[in-house]
């Protein structure tokens, strides 16, 4: 018997996110009310989509902050559920936006309490997150080599300026700097073996950034621990990365930085990234639209 929920099945909705643009950003499948399905449901559910995650809300929860809007929130990516999805995050909130009016929400993660706010800019809603307490941990010189064989990318490749490291604001990222455009751009990797290496450290993608200028980096995602080759447009690792610049003093400890992602994909996409002085969390910001249905 198939997992997915009975035909007709209304709760299922698809956004963009980072882009207002349908043809842009990351698509993510939303349900607002998946308190009738259990795991296998919504696995499968996620699996159907093929998007590289979906997001589903379980319940309302107790809010923390005044007039906040609570809610129980879990990811899946078409072969397992995460911890934390930046862009089914946003997606959510904008979809409850649409259905509620803008406002604060939080988000109940298995990583934690993820605070978004949603307001109108014209005819735009734009949601902001706030990541959970992040961290920067070093690699390990054999873990390296075994990513960059992955990788096909030579040691040389590299942008010296930019180390690499492992990164969290809800989920593990690998970061690692190309030392220019064309690098970034020629993405051919060993799926298995990435993947497998990415397993072993408990890793949700591995954020290929080069940097454009101070404050503009172009980044790319490959998930294959997620079962697709590359996220478009990835805002838990936008928001590790925001804390990676942070702790090794690569921008002011208050700054705006914009992430370009999903050029090279053919989906553009755009995530802001503000750090604020004296608070270690990371903000990430986009824009999004709901996409049509599927004939």
């Amino acid at each position: 018997m198939s997992d997915l929920p009975a035909p007709g099945f209304p709760g299922i909705l698809r956004y963009t996110a980072f882009s207002a643009d349908p043809a842009g950003g990351n698509p993510a499948g939303v349900v607002l009310d998946a308190s009738a399905l259990d795991d296998a449901a919504m696995l499968a559910v996620a699996a159907d989509l093929g998007y590289s995650e979906s997001a589903f809300l379980t319940g309302r929860t107790e809010a923390v902050a005044p007039g906040a809007r609570g809610y129980a929130i879990r990811y899946f990516s078409p072969k397992a559920e995460v911890p934390f999805c930046g862009h089914a995050t946003v997606a959510t909130a904008l979809a409850l936006a649409e259905r509620d009016g803008p406002g604060e929400l939080e988000f109940a993660t298995r990583a934690g309490t993820v605070p978004v706010t949603v307001v109108r800019e014209g005819d735009e809603l734009r949601a902001t997150l706030t990541s959970v307490e992040p961290g920067v941990e070093d690699i390990a010189p054999t873990d390296l080599a075994e990513a960059l064989a992955a990788l096909d990318w030579p040691a040389a490749d590299l942008d010296p300026a930019l180390p690499p490291r492992i990164a969290y604001a809800g989920a593990r990222h690998l970061v690692l700097a190309a030392g220019t455009r064309e690098r970034l751009a020629a993405l051919d990797y060993d799926f298995a073996r990435l993947e497998a290496f990415m397993h072993r450290l408990d890793l949700t993608t591995v954020q290929l950034v080069w940097r454009a200028s101070d404050a503009v980096f172009h980044v790319r995602d490959p998930f294959p621990v997620g079962g697709v080759v590359e996220d478009p447009a990835t805002g838990a690792a936008a928001a590790a990365f925001g804390a990676y610049l942070r702790e090794l003093a690569l921008v002011p400890e208050a700054a705006v930085l914009t992430l370009h992602q999903g050029e090279d994909m053919g989906r553009p996409g755009t995530l802001t990234v503000t750090l604020g002085a004296g608070d270690t969390r990371v903000r990430v910001s986009g824009t999004g639209t709901r996409l049509p249905e599927p004939a």
